[in-house]
């Protein structure tokens, strides 16, 4: 996924803010989920939803305002309840900004754990 960084994203200084990082990383996950044909809307609307339980972030560089980044998300490893995402952002000169980890837990409409429907499974594999 492709994103520009605009004023909102970055402090006083013109830096991107480090907490907007884990909006990009929320934004990519869900495009990695459409494009496997995983609605998320559609999931929640079926009792399927999913909570960071967990999250991992290396600041490798600076990103400024007007950067063009490239955000890169892969499934790690899934669990019976647990999805990991792997993520990578990279600037326009194809540094490494931010390396991260997400983990996921699939979770009823209660916010009780539940195991991933196999079908998703198969499409997140």
């Amino acid at each position: 996924m492709k994103t520009r960084i605009y004023y909102h994203h970055t402090d006083c200084g013109g830096v991107v803010y480090y907490a907007n990082y884990l909006k990009f990383f929320e934004e990519s996950r869900s495009e990695y989920f459409a494009s496997k044909g995983a609605s998320i809307k559609w999931l929640a609307d079926n009792g399927v939803m999913f909570v960071v339980a967990r999250q991992e972030v290396d600041y490798k560089l600076p990103a400024f305002y007007g950067d063009e980044l490239e955000v890169l998300s892969q499934v790690g490893t899934v669990g019976g309840a647990r999805i990991e995402f792997l993520h990578e952002i990279y600037n326009q000169n194809k540094q490494l900004i931010v390396k991260a980890k997400t983990i996921l837990v699939c979770v009823d409409k209660n916010l009780k754990p539940k195991a991933i429907p196999d079908d998703l499974r198969k499409k997140l594999a």
